[in-house]
């Protein structure tokens, strides 16, 4: 699998990320919740809840750059977000990634996040995966599949679509019932759904969760970016 495999609308990249690997020194977790950002109004996928919504800025300019590069951003001045730029480069759009289960270095993982309550919650919402992947703000750009990098991407094989389940991204005031938030319902890692207090009143669009069978059921659970 290759980096090609994310020159995709950001819905699509978003869905084939989940289950992927993601490396950072001795921590390697399998990611089981994104969402997906688009761009400025002048691009394929306008976005108000986007970084690049409003254009090109020297903070979000991997975004508008090719696919597969690590766009990191501070949370309330405090928590580590981790991106990963996606679609054709020149046009901005990335993938937050909300949510990984360790599967490599849990002992480091642990001296990280001493106060999480069990190991499934270590990389539960995306300050928590940015603290035990030891990811910083001077990591911006890193280049996530060239086999040197020191954070390193794994593309493992897709996850089948009757096994994602979809909904609104979690704290954001505008475009909050977008359906670009995915996970896997099957790992108990994923977040809980928070809709933003700044956020119209409107009800949040349902969210899809698989079934039993393979079939698809309405659920009310979502979630987005902060």
């Amino acid at each position: 699998m290759s980096v090609d495999d994310l020159v995709v609308e950001p819905p699509a990249a978003a869905r084939r990320l989940l289950g992927a690997t993601l490396r950072s020194g001795p921590v390697a977790v399998r990611i089981v919740e994104v969402e997906a950002y688009g761009g400025d109004p002048e691009g394929p996928w306008p976005d108000t809840a986007s970084h690049s919504g409003r254009g090109r800025t020297k903070r979000n300019a991997v975004m508008f750059g090719p696919a597969g590069f690590l766009y990191v951003y501070l949370s309330y001045g405090m928590h580590t977000c981790i991106n990963v730029t996606s679609g054709p480069d020149g046009t901005a759009s990335a993938v937050l990634v909300r949510a990984g289960e360790v599967v490599e270095g849990l002992d480091v993982a642990r001296s990280r996040r001493p106060a999480a309550r069990s190991d499934i919650d270590l990389g539960r919402g995306p300050g928590n995966l940015g603290t035990i992947l030891g990811i910083t703000l001077a990591d911006y750009g890193t280049p996530l599949f060239d086999p040197a990098s020191p954070i390193r991407l794994d593309l493992d094989g897709a996850i089948d679509a009757p096994q994602i389940a979809s909904g609104p991204r979690v704290g954001v005031s505008t475009a909050a019932d977008r359906p670009w938030r995915f996970w896997l319902p099957s790992s108990p890692a994923v977040s809980a759904y928070r809709r933003s207090p700044r956020a119209p009143l409107a009800a949040a669009a349902p969210a899809v969760v698989p079934g039993a069978g393979g079939r698809v059921r309405r659920g009310t659970r979502g979630s987005a970016m902060n």
